[in-house]
């Protein structure tokens, strides 16, 4: 939800750690796309305490991207995991504050069947994560190819 007349900044939420060299070139590729008028944070685990704390400052939120969020919150122990209790946590405070708020994240289950069970089990999870969050959100879009499809 958008506030009528609202001046407040866009904030782009970036959930990647650069913790490599390839990774810290992507995202320094990444940000120099942004212009200035995007405030970033980088929040890679503790997304629900950022809306809390921050959230309600801006007009737009950008969220890049649960997946990577998935990962480093669930690290190699994924086989097993319930996640559904902080998307929950999730959607609650995103519904707290005023700002139109989108989520990017990734749909695993379109590639080749993973060979290793970790993996598998990430696919998995990854895929309740994004049902959970389409069931909540006020709209979903599909992505592929820079073409967008709403689907809800």
């Amino acid at each position: 939800m958008e506030q009528a007349g609202s001046r407040a900044p866009k904030a782009f939420v970036a959930t990647g750690q650069g913790l490599d060299k390839e990774m810290q070139a992507r995202i320094a590729r990444h940000r120099a796309t942004r212009s200035a008028d995007w405030v970033t944070a980088e929040v890679p685990r503790a997304l629900a305490v950022w809306f809390q704390s921050e959230g309600s400052g801006y007009r737009t939120i950008v969220v890049d991207c649960l997946t990577l969020w998935l990962s480093n919150v669930c690290g190699r122990r994924i086989a097993g995991t319930d996640v559904s209790a902080l998307v929950e946590e999730l959607v609650y405070a995103i519904r707290r504050i005023p700002a139109r708020v989108v989520l990017v994240s990734n749909e695993l289950g379109f590639g080749l069947v993973p060979t290793s069970r970790s993996a598998r089990a990430f696919r998995d999870v990854a895929g309740r994560v994004n049902q959970q969050i389409a069931a909540a959100a006020d709209e979903v879009y599909f992505v592929i190819s820079g073409q967008s499809l709403k689907i809800k």
